[in-house]
């Protein structure tokens, strides 16, 4: 049985720049909260790795960007702000599609082009939606100044929220975030950017993409704190103080150091740039699972037979939601006209693929 009902976690120290004080070094973990944490990753594992054999046997189609091993970024952030709070982010949203609330079937049946998906079934891998939650967008970086804009909303209508911008270390060197940046710090804008550097911007390195790797002093003016983006309890910790920072005193930047063990996409193999000895490495000593189970086991707070009973209860949750979401409903073809106003003026028709096709809107 466990033994704890709290624990006092240290974090490898974060780096900080522009800041004399940063988050602190000691995080404390409830036994309620260890199991929240330790379930919403392990879901996310689950259901990605569901995903990628959904994807090998062409049942989702297209582009498919997994999250695996990048859980404790989304579980530690999602930890530490509220739905009120925004979050946008760029293609491998499935996880954080999952953290603002989506449902496992919601993610899963929107990659299989289903009705029942969050979006429904139109946005598949890329744009996945929920509250407060702003995809999911393709376009390399595109999604920062969005961020910015959001952040500017949150401040002009006086609410006590942040928005949440996350970016690759590959969208990193774009000038738009930059544009970004000088905007969100010019309004003091209640803005977290956030670099999930997990080493490969595609199939390109970090260090042979740019001039300097520390992403989170790139923004000059804008304070940043480096942060163990395996640990989830110092995601936590790092995304509470950026998120008291930014309300009281406008933009910072956070960069989680993690990592991706799937290619930059399906098609993506990823074992051109990088050898499956460094992946399975990361695998054994750093994953953030395995990580989060063994402080959790070690400390008190958690049993390996709780764990256990979390796993299998996980493994049927997600092979339920994709058998629902092999079989539940197809997309209907007049759901191509629907929803692309939010109030269209009565009798509003859309020209389908040429000009023989019209329909009515809604």
């Amino acid at each position: 049985m466990s033994t704890a009902t709290e624990i006092t976690h240290y974090v490898v120290p974060f780096k900080l720049h522009r800041l004399e004080q940063g988050p602190n070094l000691q995080v404390k973990c409830t036994r309620d909260e260890a199991m929240k944490y330790y379930k919403q990753m392990r879901t996310i594992r689950v259901m990605e790795t569901t995903a990628s054999n959904l994807y090998k046997s062409k049942i989702i189609r297209g582009f498919c960007h997994l999250y695996s091993g990048q859980e404790a970024v989304a579980v530690g952030m999602e930890a530490a702000i509220t739905l009120d709070d925004s979050v946008i982010t760029a293609y491998r949203a499935h996880g954080w599609t999952y953290t603002r609330g989506v449902s496992v079937k919601g993610v899963l049946a929107e990659l299989t082009g289903r009705h029942t998906g969050c979006a429904l079934g139109k946005g598949g891998s890329m744009h996945m939606y929920g509250k407060n939650f702003y995809g999911g967008n393709g376009i390399v970086g595109a999604q920062i100044p969005l961020g910015a804009g959001i952040a500017f909303a949150h401040k002009y209508r006086d609410e006590d929220s942040v928005c949440v911008a996350l970016y690759g270390d590959g969208a990193a060197n774009q000038g738009q975030l930059f544009e970004a940046f000088n905007m969100a710090k010019l309004w003091d804008l209640p803005a977290i950017f956030v670099c999930e550097n997990n080493g490969f911007g595609m199939g390109t390195s970090a260090e042979r993409a740019a001039a300097s790797t520390t992403y989170f002093s790139r923004g000059d003016y804008v304070p940043g704190i480096w942060v163990d983006g395996m640990d989830v309890l110092a995601v936590k910790e790092a995304t509470r103080f950026a998120k008291s920072y930014a309300l009281k005193n406008g933009p910072i930047i956070l960069e989680t150091a993690t990592y991706r063990y799937h290619g930059h996409s399906m098609s993506d193999p990823g074992t051109s740039y990088r050898s499956r000895d460094e992946v399975q490495e990361v695998r054994q000593t750093r994953d953030p699972i395995g990580k989060f189970a063994e402080l959790a086991t070690s400390s008190g707070l958690l049993t390996k037979e709780e764990i256990k009973k979390m796993d299998d209860e996980i493994k049927k949750e997600v092979a339920t939601a994709a058998e629902q979401a092999k079989t539940d409903p197809e997309l209907p073809p007049e759901e191509l006209y629907t929803f692309i106003y939010k109030n269209p003026p009565a009798n509003t028709r859309v020209r389908g693929c040429d000009d023989t096709i019209w329909a009515a809107t809604k």
